[in-house]
């Protein structure tokens, strides 16, 4: 059957990313507890179907004050054609220049963190959030199909791709046409690239809190109201403290922290 296909398909791809790519995921880890104990944030951003590692991280149960998504709806699509459609995004993402523009409303330091998602590390996008965010001091963690970039054309003009910028290249193990099922046409179908985005997404939150709990400064966590014994409270003051986060950063008249 093709739908046990893809799951054994999607096993055999978390078991690689299990064996291959578990050092890289401790270190970085380390990068994003390290920021965070410092009371800096971990930046969080993908485009297109990227975004949704994103979103998965915070805010969400089992997850903690210190990540920061920067989603961007021109990067998002929520139609098919038309405003907020596919073909709009593919074209923006592909565009030199943007995501400098973007950043420009984000004030980034250098006890920041910066995590990209993206699994063909091509686009202009991500490439560019990754340069910006070194060039303002920032370790940079990626998560990209190393396959792709073995065979792709490169397009943008530094002549680089996602995992090349980035100061952790984890890989998401997944092939290069991303869809996994062979139904007996050219195009397979299912993708795989989500599932193994959003399972590295889960294991850097899980690795980069023990590494914090190691320290005692495990920030608050957002909680499922099924645990017994959490405080009504609980999660308003996971708000409050996220709000305190966001808000402690004013930049000055030249648009940069101070």
């Amino acid at each position: 059957m093709s739908a046990t296909k893809y799951l054994n398909s999607i096993q055999g791809i978390l078991e690689k990313i299990k064996t291959k790519e578990m050092k890289k995921i401790r270190a970085a880890a380390k990068i994003m507890a390290e920021s965070i104990s410092n009371d800096g944030r971990v930046y969080m951003f993908g485009s297109g179907h990227s975004v949704i590692p994103v979103l998965d991280i915070f805010p969400r149960y089992g997850s903690f004050v210190g990540f920061f998504p920067l989603y961007d709806p021109r990067l998002m699509w929520w139609n098919v054609i038309g405003p907020g459609g596919a073909r709009e995004l593919l074209w923006l993402e592909r565009q030199e220049g943007y995501a400098r523009v973007f950043l420009q409303s984000y004030p980034l330091e250098k006890r920041d963190a910066m995590l990209i998602f993206s699994h063909g590390g091509l686009n202009a996008a991500p490439i560019e959030m990754a340069l910006e965010a070194k060039v303002r001091g920032l370790k940079v963690i990626a998560v990209s199909s190393h396959a792709n970039v073995k065979i792709a054309r490169r397009s943008h003009s530094s002549g680089k791709v996602l995992s090349e910028v980035a100061d952790v290249a984890i890989d998401n193990c997944v092939p290069p046409e991303d869809s996994l099922v062979d139904v007996g046409q050219l195009e397979k179908v299912a993708a795989g690239s989500t599932v193994a985005a959003v399972s590295i997404a889960m294991s850097l939150v899980a690795e980069t809190a023990a590494v914090l709990a190691k320290k005692g400064k495990v920030p608050p966590t957002f909680v499922s109201p099924n645990v017994h014994g959490v405080p009504k409270d609980h999660m308003a003051g996971v708000y409050q403290a996220f709000t305190e986060f966001y808000y402690k950063r004013p930049f000055n008249k030249k648009g940069q922290t101070g």
